[in-house]
């Protein structure tokens, strides 16, 4: 997979897999990096980098077309997300995903990010709409980190 950074044309409806909010999803591309993989011409995956405080960064949106998930896409899009900030000069990486993000949560602690927090209520104060994922309502944002 080559992986690159975008300037437009963003892939909303890939980004909308790991963020079901495309009022916050433009927001963060305002201020953030985006990159693509791609395999064959094809896009596969895409993640945003966003510089939070100083000395640190945050992926912010990691997804994979659904039909590519479970063949190593998101950890090698992880893997890249994390030597992208280490060559820019972060020192720590954070990244939060839905409690009842289960694959995400278990994909994070594989690429070594270890679970800092929790922001209680976080979907059901910034989003509309209920979120559910695996039978489990979506409410909490769990906040994962990593020394770079």
């Amino acid at each position: 997979m080559e992986i690159r950074r975008i300037n437009e044309a963003y892939p909303i409806e890939l980004m909308l897999l790991a963020d079901p909010s495309e009022k916050l999803i433009k927001q963060y591309l305002k201020r953030g990096k985006c990159y693509i993989g791609e395999e064959n011409g094809e896009i596969v995956g895409v993640f945003v980098l966003l510089s939070t405080r100083p000395e640190t960064v945050e992926l912010v949106n990691i997804a994979v077309v659904e039909k590519h998930q479970g063949k190593g896409f998101g950890k090698a899009l992880v893997i890249d997300a994390i030597n992208k900030a280490k060559e820019h000069g972060y020192k720590v990486m954070e990244v939060g995903t839905g409690n009842s993000s289960i694959d995400q949560l278990a994909l994070y602690q594989k690429c070594g990010f270890r679970i800092i927090g929790v922001d209680i209520d976080f979907f059901t104060i910034h989003y509309e709409e209920e979120i559910n994922e695996n039978g489990i309502p979506c409410v909490d944002m769990i906040r994962l980190a990593q020394l770079l």
